[in-house]
C-alpha cells in the first residue's frame, strides 16, 4: 500500500478562492443559531412542563433553523473541502490521479447541483407565487403559520446556486493544477 508524504499538501485540500473563504466565515456566525435553537427549546419546555404555557412559535422556529443550517452545510463542506469522500481509492493513487477524480467529482457536482437548481427554482415559483402571478409565501398551516416553508424554499434555492458557482471555481482551479502538474 502506498502511503502519502506529508510534506506535499494534498490535492484534495483546494486552495480556497474568496468565496469559499466567505462562506466559511459566514457558515461559523450562523453555527451560533444552534445555540439559540437549544434555547428555545429550553424555553418551551419550561414553559410547557413547568408553567403548563405551551408555546405555538418554538417548534417551528426551530425546525426552520435547523432546516436553514443544513442547507448551509452543504455549501460550507464544499468551501471548507469536508465532503464525504471514498478515501480508501483516493489516499492510494497518486497525486496526478487525485487530479482527476477531483474533476470528476466537480462536473459531476457541477451536474447535480444543475439538476437541483432547476428543481429548487420549480419549488419557489409553486411557494411564493400564486397561480395568477401574485406573491403569496406558502405557510406552514399551523395556529401560528408562519412563511417558513416558502423561506426555506427559497434559501434551497440560493445554496444551490451559490454552490453551482463553488463547484465552477473548484473546476477552474483543478484545470489549473493540472496544467501546473504538466509542465513540472
Amino acid at each position: 500500500m502506498k502511503t502519502q508524504d506529508t510534506t506535499e499538501p494534498k490535492v484534495a485540500e483546494m486552495p480556497h478562492n474568496f468565496l469559499d473563504r466567505l462562506i466559511a466565515r459566514i457558515s461559523e456566525v450562523l453555527s451560533y443559531l444552534f445555540v439559540f435553537t437549544v434555547l428555545i427549546s429550553f424555553y418551551e419546555v419550561i414553559s410547557r412542563y413547568l408553567f403548563d404555557s405551551p408555546t405555538i412559535w418554538v417548534h417551528e422556529t426551530a425546525s426552520f433553523i435547523g432546516g436553514s443550517l443544513f442547507v448551509i452545510g452543504g455549501a460550507y463542506a464544499l468551501a471548507t473541502d469536508k465532503h464525504v469522500r471514498v478515501v480508501l481509492v483516493y489516499d492510494v493513487v497518486s497525486r496526478r490521479a487525485r487530479h482527476y477524480l477531483n474533476l470528476f467529482h466537480h462536473i459531476a457536482g457541477l451536474l447535480f447541483s444543475g439538476m437541483l437548481i432547476y428543481g429548487a427554482y420549480q419549488m419557489v415559483a409553486n411557494s411564493w407565487f400564486t397561480p395568477w402571478g401574485d406573491v403569496h409565501l406558502e405557510t406552514s398551516g399551523t395556529a401560528w403559520n408562519p412563511p417558513f416553508p416558502a423561506l426555506l424554499k427559497g434559501l434551497i434555492l440560493l445554496i444551490v446556486c451559490i454552490m453551482f458557482i463553488q463547484f465552477v471555481l473548484h473546476l477552474i482551479n483543478e484545470i489549473q493544477a493540472l496544467r501546473k502538474e504538466k509542465d513540472v
